[in-house]
């Protein structure tokens, strides 16, 4: 009978797997990275950005996180093709520099429907891998501007303090003329951001 292997954490080597440019390392010609959404992509352009902040108040600068999110219409695309205008997966790290931040570049993806038939407010979902994390946490982002679309998610609305709420909530910005949402990921702490167990 073959025994249970004790869990990873990350370590360095998923940046030097999946996140080349971000490891300093040649990109290959076909790279799934942080650009889900070409520029003739239906739907509104955004940039989503953030940092990754330990439980000592410190930068994660070697973070990983993959993003899944509905189109701008709210429907999913499972089929991965760098020829599409828009892909419903992407991929980003934290760095050593540029404050280090992550960043997607993608479209505000439209609502989707809960398995109780109820819209859920418009989000990506988020799996962070990092140092010191055995298995990878799921989070969601929210948009700061849906706050009727929020107030009903049957998601959102699970989580009981409004406080813990707001962890979930990506600020919009303008960035050089841009439309920007800002989310700092806290893995623990004060201000800890949500995770689900999903």
């Amino acid at each position: 009978m073959l025994r249970e292997t004790a869990s990873q954490t990350a370590g360095p080597y998923v940046h030097i797997g999946l996140a080349l440019a971000a490891a300093g390392n040649p990109t290959r010609d076909e790279e799934i990275w942080n650009e889900m959404a070409k520029p003739e992509a239906e739907g509104e352009h955004i940039e989503v950005v953030g940092t990754v902040i330990d439980g000592n108040g410190d930068l994660v600068r070697d973070a990983f996180l993959e993003a899944w999110q509905a189109d701008a219409n709210g429907a999913y695309q499972p089929e991965y093709d760098l020829k599409k205008p828009f892909n419903s997966f992407g991929r980003t790290a934290t760095t050593f520099d540029h404050g280090s931040e992550w960043s997607l570049k993608t479209v505000k993806p439209g609502q989707v429907a809960h398995p109780n038939g109820q819209p859920m407010a418009p989000h990506i979902n988020l799996a962070i891998f990092a140092r010191g994390v055995n298995v990878h946490l799921q989070t969601r982002l929210y948009f700061e501007d849906e706050a009727d679309a929020n107030a009903e998610c049957p998601v959102l609305s699970r989580i009981e303090s409004p406080t813990r709420r707001q962890t979930l909530i990506a600020k919009r910005e303008e960035i050089d003329g841009k439309v920007c949402y800002r989310l700092d990921i806290k893995l623990q702490g004060e201000g800890e951001t949500v995770f689900f167990d999903f």
